[in-house]
């Protein structure tokens, strides 16, 4: 069995060290390499095609670790693709070698209120340095409430969410689960469902802008995950997609009015669709058995237009649709951002949320009590971990 050293924090073991540096933007992995004075075919030409595609996930600004020997040789890199999965370099004999793993990582509940003397995005940002906290807030009540003109000085807001660490700092962004607004008197809430969507005190979907079914009537059966352990692969793997099961030829239809930016196949992919949205949004559309007459790249189409229809071309075992949701090149996971039009929940499922919905109240009104603010993040993680990609267990000794 072989073990790998994944350093959570600058420390020294084995007399070796390690080296935390930021992704240079605008430098792609084939650069690295090259800057690295690491094996370029080995680490990238010689790989499959879906480790090739992994390569492409790289983000400026990421944190990344490389270890080194006493002599300075490079013995391992660590480069995050995502909150989940990270490229794994090491060195293997006289070369190095390529594999994707986990990452290792904690979640932690945490909370905060404060008063309103600007809007929430900025008092936010104010509050807890977080552009993603007021990203995250403004996103999920920017369809429903007027900021505008309803808000008012001294009015109060109150977050519940959940934030991932890594190297004893906030890493990826939060997955919001109650937030609550106060506005002329009136408190407004949204609460984060068992099925992944956001909901009001009522029960009734948050609307979003695009439709969250492609395929009409079809279930899931495929969720998005930033990583999957593939059983024919035996590889670590990102599904940055829903998987849509239904019978080949059904209709396939555009989540969204937008541009067609690419019509045709695209190794594992297969026949694949590309829409470009506003706001940066992209949508994808895979293992297509056929394109609707008509659709090429540089059409527009609109929202619930029939685009295509669902096959199993590429690297599928049964007709489906692969659909994906991209922000700014970043895959996001579309049950969280977009939905059909606003249902509401009847019988168990109801009653199911006004359980969930009951014990977020109460933990909200408590911070409320307690006047809960902003705790700034400690770095107080200061051990390294072994990893057995074999048995996927972590060992932890002390740094």
């Amino acid at each position: 069995m072989r073990f790998f050293i994944l350093f959570l924090f600058t420390t020294s073991l084995f007399s070796s060290s390690v080296e935390s540096f930021r992704w240079i933007n605008g430098e792609t992995y084939l650069d690295f390499l090259e800057r690295q004075n690491l094996p370029v075919r080995k680490l990238y030409y010689n790989l499959d095609r879906d480790d090739q595609m992994l390569t492409h996930e790289m983000r400026a600004g990421i944190h990344c670790q490389i270890l080194k020997g006493k002599e300075g040789e490079i013995r391992q890199i660590l480069l995050p693709l995502n909150d989940e999965l990270q490229i794994h370099l090491y060195q293997d004999k006289d070369s190095y070698s390529f594999e994707a793993i986990p990452i290792i990582s904690t979640t932690k509940t945490e909370a905060f209120t404060l008063k309103i003397t600007h809007s929430p995005y900025l008092d936010i940002i104010k509050a807890t340095d977080s552009k993603k906290l007021a990203q995250i807030f403004v996103a999920n009540f920017r369809n429903s409430l007027n900021f505008k003109n309803d808000l008012r000085k001294g009015d109060t807001l109150a977050m519940i969410y959940e934030q991932k660490y890594r190297l004893g700092k906030p890493f990826s962004m939060p997955i919001l689960k109650v937030a609550m607004i106060e506005m002329r008197k009136k408190k407004h809430f949204i609460y984060l469902n068992d099925d992944e969507r956001y909901y009001d005190e009522k029960g009734h979907e948050v609307e979003g802008f695009l439709l969250a079914r492609p395929v009409r009537g079809a279930r899931i059966s495929s969720y998005f995950t930033k990583r999957r352990f593939h059983p024919i692969l035996k590889k670590w793997r990102a599904h940055l997609g829903v998987d849509y099961a239904a019978r080949r030829g059904t209709p396939v239809v555009a989540a969204g009015s937008g541009k067609i930016i690419y019509a045709a196949r695209m190794g594992s992919y297969g026949k694949l669709i590309k829409i470009r949205h506003a706001d940066g949004y992209e949508t994808r559309y895979a293992h297509l058995k056929s394109f609707r007459r008509g659709i090429r790249r540089g059409k527009r189409v609109k929202k619930g237009q029939t685009i295509a229809y669902v096959g199993t071309t590429g690297r599928s075992t049964g007709p489906h649709l692969h659909f994906e949701l991209r922000k700014r090149g970043r895959a996001i996971n579309p049950l969280r951002v977009i939905q059909v039009t606003t249902k509401k929940l009847k019988g168990k499922k109801k009653k199911a949320f006004i359980k969930l919905r009951n014990n977020y109240n109460e933990s909200i009104e408590l911070h409320l009590t307690n006047n809960t603010t902003y705790q700034k993040p400690k770095n107080s993680e200061k051990v390294c971990y072994f990893h057995n990609k074999h048995s996927k267990k972590k060992i932890k000794t002390d740094g």
